[in-house]
């Protein structure tokens, strides 16, 4: 794809691209459809069975495959062809939400029919999750892509406003079956969108990772990625209380305000209105405030929207309400997203997105089952009550996992590492391998040194060292070898392209410490494996550290 477009970072600049316009404008429209799908199915459910329960399984059976498979999908993401990955999985919502809407038209669609086939379309729906947001990077430069990410909640917040009354009134006019098949013709525009992107292939020379390397890769990034992590805690906190609202607004509507699917539909798109809203006020408010403290503040307004929708029961008063909602939402999301979109790099991407998905989903759909439940034996007020005080919770009990570092993180491969010199014959799968860094320290700044390393030896092992460590010579104080090892040669390489401008940093605060900065520490590489594929030790590859 060619961006002639000049780098801007204003919020409407990603727009400028053609391909991320064009998706960005499909995606919406699925968003829309999806909606429409929500309001239909949580109507007609809370009309054939009256069960706070059951209306809340229905949003359950839409999350929880995203629980189960968001991992699976987010690995393949990193390693196929994610164009076509993405077309396959909007075929298959199609012929799901047609199902669906051939099965509403014959009057055949039962409680647990809808379910089940809810589940299949949330199947496919968490398949191509980890991928549509992991191809954000690949359709805009990198300093777009905050707007583009804001643009990416912003889409699905214009389809929280216009799919939810879209919704409510296309099931009051025309019927449940109209709604399903308005949604999978969303789906199909989304594939056409797809077809037609013409998607540049990758840099790397090797070949793609195996899925277990790939995902055991990812999960092990993850576990040492602080700013990753801090993000999945927040989102774990936040949307398991704050998926009661969405989980019993059916019930709220229906029982306690004795209104309609017109009224339904209208609160869903005031918090999506809200959500809009808050889009436009973000940028300003992210020049006031850090995105801790707007998760906090967000994350508390929620829970007086909760408590408002526990006691409340003048519908205009909630119209109100539902907008701040929608505010505080976006506000929330948005910044956990754009914290995790820029705090990996591009090669664990999808996967470190589907560890945020499953959070989110499991959050979700594990908060709408626990509050069905509980208002189901409580009734639905109490069961608000206590979700607005385990939200507030949350926001206090989260305050202490910082978000910040994602704005300061440089992620961008630096390749700086130079392809060390080895024997013609060797093969990649051969290993493992031993990596030696030898230095010569300033005998006045060992600690220093030893201080300085230590996040570099987390570096190599979050990128793919199985053992990191370092020792010093016992005949020679102030000569330090540091070492570490990679499953294989091929396994070394990737290092090679996952080193980060952040880690070259690192690297050089670490030379800062040497006796003679100048003279670049001496690297080897040893080999295992079958004797006679290469020789044991390759040269040393002056200028970098691995």
């Amino acid at each position: 794809m060619t961006m002639s477009t000049p780098v801007t970072q204003g919020p409407w600049s990603p727009l400028g691209q053609p391909t991320f316009r064009a998706l960005w404008l499909a995606i919406l429209v699925g968003n829309i459809g999806t909606w429409v799908h929500d309001v239909a199915a949580a109507w007609i459910m809370a009309e054939t069975t009256d069960s706070p329960l059951m209306v809340a399984a229905v949003q359950s059976a839409t999350t929880l495959p995203v629980v189960v498979l968001a991992i699976v999908a987010g690995t393949l993401a990193d390693i196929v062809d994610r164009r076509r990955y993405l077309i396959v999985a909007q075929l298959w919502m199609l012929l799901v939400a047609s199902t669906l809407a051939i099965l509403a038209h014959l009057d055949a669609l039962g409680p647990w029919t809808l379910i089940a086939l809810t589940f299949a379309l949330g199947i496919g729906a968490a398949m191509a999750m980890p991928a549509q947001q992991a191809t954000t990077p690949e359709l805009v430069p990198k300093p777009m892509l905050g707007p583009a990410v804001a643009l990416g909640s912003l889409s699905m917040n214009i389809a929280r406003a216009i799919g939810p009354a879209l919704g409510g009134l296309i099931v009051a006019q025309a019927g449940i079956a109209w709604a399903f098949a308005v949604n999978a013709l969303t789906f199909l525009g989304v594939a056409v969108v797809l077809w037609r992107w013409r998607r540049a292939p990758t840099a790397s020379v090797l070949p793609p990772e195996t899925f277990g390397v790939a995902l055991r890769a990812g999960l092990r990034y993850a576990s040492r990625a602080s700013v990753l992590q801090a993000v999945l805690v927040k989102a774990a906190w936040f949307f398991t209380f704050a998926s009661a609202l969405t989980a019993l607004l059916p019930i709220v509507v229906k029982q306690d305000l004795q209104a309609s699917a017109g009224t339904y539909g209208l609160l869903l798109g005031c918090i999506g209105a809200g959500a809009i809203a808050g889009a436009l006020l973000l940028p300003g408010l992210r020049a006031r405030m850090d995105a801790d403290r707007m998760v906090l503040w967000a994350t508390l307004a929620y829970a007086g929207c909760i408590l408002a929708f526990a006691l409340l029961r003048w519908v205009p008063l909630l119209y109100g309400v539902a907008l701040l909602a929608g505010l505080a939402w976006i506000a929330v999301l948005s910044s956990l997203q754009i914290a995790a979109q820029t705090a990996v790099p591009a090669w664990v991407r999808a996967r470190a997105l589907s560890l945020y998905i499953v959070v989110f989903s499991g959050g979700m759909a594990a908060g709408s089952l626990g509050w069905g439940w509980l208002a189901q034996h409580a009734g639905t007020p109490r069961a608000l009550l206590v979700a607005a005080v385990g939200t507030v919770v949350a926001a206090i009990a989260g305050a202490r996992f910082r978000l910040g570092e994602a704005a300061r993180v440089n992620v961008t491969p630096s390749g700086h590492w130079p392809q060390p010199v080895v024997s013609a014959d060797l093969h990649d799968d051969r290993g493992p391998v031993l990596v030696t860094i030898e230095y010569r320290v300033d005998p006045k700044r060992r600690q220093e040194f030893l201080h300085r390393l230590q996040p570099l030896g987390h570096a190599r092992r979050r990128n793919g060292a199985l053992q990191w460590g370092v020792a010093e010579d016992s005949t020679q104080p102030g000569v330090y070898l540091e070492y570490f090892v990679d499953a294989s040669w091929r396994e070394h390489l990737r290092q090679h392209e996952r080193v980060t401008e952040d880690e070259r940093i690192l690297q050089e605060t670490v030379l800062e410490t040497l006796a003679d900065p100048a003279q670049r520490p001496h690297v080897r590489h040893f080999i295992g494996g079958a004797p006679g594929a290469a020789p044991p030790t390759a040269p040393s590859t002056p200028g970098g550290l691995a």
